[in-house]
């Protein structure tokens, strides 16, 4: 029996989410390439057997292939730091996992008032200019620019606290990249949604420490701020995908520690590893990224960085530094607006899967719960327990 309200498309969404080729599919199902492809033409649709048998494997409920879209959230270019290390599969895997968050944003801003998008209108001349090394002149553009956003944000010149929340209070997304993209880093995403710009910054989860997650959502800020969102990012040179890269660590490390406040407190003992350890508790940046720093403001010199950075690596610390704390996302916007939700009975967890459902987000509470970085057992339906059909005699009045 042929399932005659199957959507072709969205068998190519669910397997790209996937990460996977037809070639894998195929594999895994056992049917043929060719039959794949003419399903998700809509050329031809699949026998019900078969249905079944590619939502087991891509692990998507039934329903999903029959559900229309209710919307499409437009996203764009999506900077990935580790754009020239990732497979093109794993990109794409990433943006359809984006889509479907954004669907879900969209679909929460109709019950929940969200933080406005509050960025401040920055000059960068150095944006659309492929540097091949980094020029005093960029340094000093972007030392002024991370400035800026400290003194739009009220921000202070200490450090910042909780730079994630900082982020969401301004209007920015922050979530969690799936687990087993082990070699993305992080990345940034700009959608439109109901005409409105929406920033979303995903964080990798894989073994992230918190100064590195912090560094990465400043690097991402960066893009935000800095960069042009109307390309593909895959079309342009290399030198100028490395000079936006480069152009992000710079603000990023400016932003988070400031020229004035963190060159007083590094001037003292600027050449001792062992000061390192105690500033990284203060400022939150790891303590490469604050070596690099005290070289770029002059403080130290080319040669007493090359030495400490000989010592990081004696010592084992490229990969993993003394004081690392490791970086676990237990609350953001999404998570905190979904148990709002649920905390205030405006919907119960059958009311906010229907929603989903309603607009063509049709997905397991698990994978839910994941893409929105909530805990275990959020979604769980609770089954209410039937009323007892006998009682003590004692008991009965």
């Amino acid at each position: 029996m042929v399932t005659q309200n199957f959507i072709g498309e969205r068998l190519k969404n669910a397997r790209i989410y996937r990460g996977m080729t037809l070639t894998d599919l195929a594999t895994e199902t056992g049917l043929s390439k060719q039959a794949l492809s003419q399903y998700e033409n809509g050329t031809i649709k699949p026998e019900v057997t078969n249905l079944f048998s590619l939502a087991k494997v891509l692990n998507f409920p039934i329903d999903y292939f029959s559900s229309e879209n209710k919307f499409r959230v437009n996203t764009e270019t999506t900077y990935f730091r580790s754009l020239m290390s990732t497979t093109k599969k794993d990109r794409l895997a990433q943006r359809a996992r984006i889509e479907f968050i954004a669907q879900i944003y969209e679909i929460l801003f109709d019950f929940v008032s969200f933080p406005s998008l509050n960025l401040p209108k920055v000059d960068f001349s150095g944006s659309n200019e492929g540097y091949a090394y980094e020029s005093a002149n960029e340094v000093e553009e972007l030392e002024a620019i991370a400035q800026q956003v400290r003194d739009y944000w009220k921000l202070g010149a200490g450090p910042i606290k909780d730079f994630r929340y900082t982020l969401e209070a301004n209007g920015i997304v922050v979530t969690c990249a799936d687990p087993k993209a082990d070699k993305i880093d992080a990345f940034s995403q700009r959608t439109l949604i109901n005409g409105e710009e929406v920033y979303l910054i995903v964080i990798s989860k894989n073994n992230q420490s918190l100064a590195r997650a912090r560094f990465d959502m400043a690097h991402e800020l960066a893009h935000i701020l800095l960069h042009p969102w109307s390309e593909d990012l895959e079309s342009i040179p290399k030198e100028e995908f490395k000079a936006r890269e480069r152009q992000a660590n710079i603000f990023a490390s400016a932003l988070l520690l400031p020229k004035d406040a963190f060159g007083f407190d590094v001037a003292h003992y600027p050449s001792n590893l062992e000061y390192y350890l105690h500033l990284k508790s203060k400022w939150n940046v790891s303590i490469q990224a604050m070596i690099y720093r005290t070289q770029q403001l002059g403080i130290i010199s080319t040669s007493q960085y090359q030495y400490l950075m000989r010592q990081i690596s004696k010592n084992g610390w490229r990969e993993k530094e003394p004081g690392d704390q490791p970086y676990i996302m237990t609350s953001n916007l999404l998570q905190g607006a979904v148990e709002l939700l649920l905390k205030e009975n405006e919907l119960s967890v059958d009311g906010f899967l229907n929603a989903l459902k309603e607009k063509g987000v049709v997905l397991h509470s698990e994978e839910i719960e994941e893409l929105l970085c909530l805990k275990k057992g959020t979604l769980e339906r609770k089954v209410k327990a039937k009323p007892s059909l006998i009682q003590l005699k004692s008991q009965i009045e």
